[in-house]
């Protein structure tokens, strides 16, 4: 069973919400017609597979996914006013529980926070659990100027706990986004160099030692934490401010983390293996964004030089596990 953990969705009720007004994003049209997502640094392509189940469920047979754990993407919600992000966030969770009801065998489904509001992101990761169905949720990088380590979130981290529900860490545009405006580089650097310094905030903060169950995913093979690691534990020997909140080397607290394959080459696939383990990868494609591969993803662990035993658990079973299916 090969399960694609990375890839996203836009319910229309979503794009509708935005096109009445956002502070942070606008819809246009190309010259060629194709609604565009448009946000700080960077810009989606809706794709038939954003929108319709439909042509998704075509392109996840014509790639052999069996399933898939979808989530929201950018822009999101995190960067709306308060009650508006609250508002719609429960309008997104809610179309993504009805597609899942629709279509039980195909999807699972990752909540949407505001996460702007901690409170109110607890309370409404509670619901999309408990009363939805849902999996578990996805968290952006950072909320304006309030990272993931936050104190603000330790209570969310405590109830992911709890509700054994794994948390899918996706960067955004990240800080400085205006030396990444060429070339499509927030997208393409700034996303991956986001999501190594959420997780090594999530590392030195002392949340993966307060909350050791959570089950944090980090997308695109985890940026670039398996190259840095070992970096990030020089500088913890080093520097006494990094050992203030934590009892172990970094690379312990790294290595509790689940990687997503979001990244198809051999040589950085094995990378991540070696870094992770056989039990901590779990298959992604990014679909349908520009640079997703969502027939690529699979072929990419099954022509790797390792047992078909491990293969099996990237492709399928650590997902099963995780999300008991």
């Amino acid at each position: 069973m090969k399960i694609d953990v990375h890839n996203h969705f836009y319910p229309m009720r979503y794009l509708e919400e935005l096109a009445k007004g956002s502070r942070c994003a606008t819809i246009t049209r190309d010259d060629q017609g194709r609604m565009l997502v448009n946000y700080a640094g960077d810009y989606n392509v809706v794709d038939p597979s954003h929108v319709d189940p439909e042509a998704r469920i075509e392109a996840m047979d014509e790639a052999g996914i069996d399933m898939q754990i979808i989530s929201l993407t950018t822009p999101g919600v995190h960067l709306e006013e308060r009650e508006r992000a609250i508002e719609i966030s429960r309008v997104v969770n809610d179309a993504m529980a009805e597609l899942v009801r629709k279509y039980p065998t195909r999807f699972r489904a990752f909540a949407t926070l505001p996460m702007q509001d901690p409170n109110a992101s607890v309370a409404e990761f509670e619901r999309a659990i408990k009363e939805l169905g849902l999996v578990g949720t996805q968290m952006f990088t950072s909320v304006g100027e309030r990272t993931v380590d936050s104190r603000d979130y330790w209570p969310l981290y405590e109830l992911a706990q709890e509700l054994d529900a794994p948390i899918f860490i996706h960067p955004t545009s990240p800080p400085g986004t205006e030396a990444m405006a060429d070339y499509r580089l927030a997208a393409l650097v700034g996303f991956c160099m986001d999501t190594t310094l959420a997780a090594s905030r999530l590392v030195f903060s002392g949340v993966l030692e307060q909350f050791p169950k959570v089950k944090f995913i980090l997308s695109h093979l985890g940026g670039a934490v398996p190259y840095l690691a070992e970096r990030v534990e020089r500088g913890w020997l080093a520097f006494p401010e990094c050992k203030s909140n934590i009892s172990k080397s970094p690379v312990e607290y790294f290595k509790m983390m689940y990687l997503d394959t979001v990244n198809f080459d051999a040589n950085a696939l094995m990378c991540g293996l070696g870094f992770a383990g056989p039990d901590k990868l779990i298959l992604g494609s990014d679909h349908p964004h520009q640079i997703g591969g969502i027939r690529r993803c699979a072929p990419a662990i099954q022509a790797l030089p390792v047992s078909e035993q491990i293969k099996e658990k990237i492709i399928g079973g650590n997902a099963r596990t995780m999300f008991r299916i």
